[in-house]
C-alpha cells in the first residue's frame, strides 16, 4: 500500500520551463564568479563540469565534494578561492537567486496538495535532483509557498551521493526513510530522470505541463497528465489509517 509520496521540484511543484531556468540562472550565477575575478563564460562551463561530476557520482562521496572538486580544478582555484566561492554561492542562493522566481508559473495546487496529502497521513519527500545546496532548495520552495518543514526528507548535494537518473538515487532515499518501493509514489516531470523509479517497483505519475523529454521517451506506459490530473489522482488515494 502506498503511504509515501516523492515529489520532484523543478518543473513539477515549481512550475517553469527548464530552458527559461537555465538561461536566467546561469546569467546570474556567472556574476558571482565575475566579482571574484573569474571569466563569466569559463565559470558557466565550470558549473557544467561540476554538474556532470555529480550526475556521474558512484556513491563514494557526497555530491557537494564531487561538484567543488571538479569545479575548482577546472577553474584553477586555490583552496582559499574555493572556500570563498562556496560562501559566495550560498549567499547568492539566499539572495540574488530569487530573481529567477520571475519565470515561475504560479499555481496554488502544489502548496495545497503537498499539505493536504501530509494531512491525509502520507509521508512527503522532496526528491529533487541533488545538484544544489540546501539553501538553493529552500529558496525555490519559498517561491511556491512551501518550506523544508513541509517534507520529511529533502535531497540536496550535501546529503546525497547519487543523482537522477541513477536508480541508486532512489535506493538511497528508501534507505533513509525505511520504506520499500511498493510503499512509494514518485511524481515528476521527466520520464528519463523521474520515471526510472518505476524500475525499482515504485508507482509513478508523470506531470506533463512542463515535461522534460529531450530524448522522446514513449510516455504511454506511465500514468500521466496535467498538474490538475495529478491532483485528482492523489486525492483519489485513501486516507492513511482509515
Amino acid at each position: 500500500m502506498i503511504d509515501t509520496i516523492l515529489f520532484d521540484l523543478d518543473g513539477t511543484l515549481c512550475r517553469f520551463s527548464q530552458d527559461d531556468f537555465i538561461n536566467t540562472y546561469f546569467k546570474e550565477i556567472a556574476k558571482v564568479f565575475a566579482k571574484m575575478g573569474f571569466d563569466p563564460e569559463a565559470s558557466v562551463k565550470g558549473v557544467w563540469v561540476g554538474t556532470k561530476a555529480m550526475i556521474q557520482n558512484d556513491g563514494e562521496e557526497l555530491n557537494t565534494i564531487r561538484f567543488w572538486d571538479a569545479f575548482s580544478e577546472f577553474m584553477g582555484m586555490s583552496d582559499e578561492q574555493r572556500k570563498t566561492a562556496e560562501a559566495a554561492c550560498d549567499s547568492f542562493y539566499t539572495n540574488e537567486f530569487n530573481i529567477v522566481k520571475s519565470i515561475v508559473d504560479h499555481s496554488e495546487i502544489p502548496k495545497k496538495l503537498v499539505r493536504d496529502m501530509a494531512a491525509r497521513g502520507y509521508l512527503i519527500i522532496l526528491a529533487t535532483n541533488p545538484l544544489f545546496p540546501p539553501c538553493a532548495v529552500d529558496s525555490r520552495l519559498d517561491w511556491i509557498g512551501l518550506s523544508k518543514n513541509d517534507f520529511e526528507l529533502i535531497t540536496h548535494y550535501e546529503n546525497s551521493s547519487y543523482c537522477k537518473p541513477n536508480p541508486e538515487y532512489f535506493r538511497e532515499i528508501l534507505s533513509k526513510i525505511g520504506k520499500s518501493p511498493e510503499q512509494c509514489l514518485m511524481v515528476g516531470n521527466n520520464p528519463a530522470e523521474d520515471m526510472v523509479a518505476a524500475e525499482l517497483g515504485m508507482d509513478v505519475f508523470l506531470v506533463t505541463d512542463y515535461m522534460e523529454n529531450e530524448t522522446g521517451i514513449d510516455i504511454t506506459s506511465f500514468r500521466n497528465g496535467t498538474i490538475e490530473d495529478m491532483e485528482a489522482y492523489l486525492k483519489s488515494l485513501p486516507v492513511i489509517g482509515k
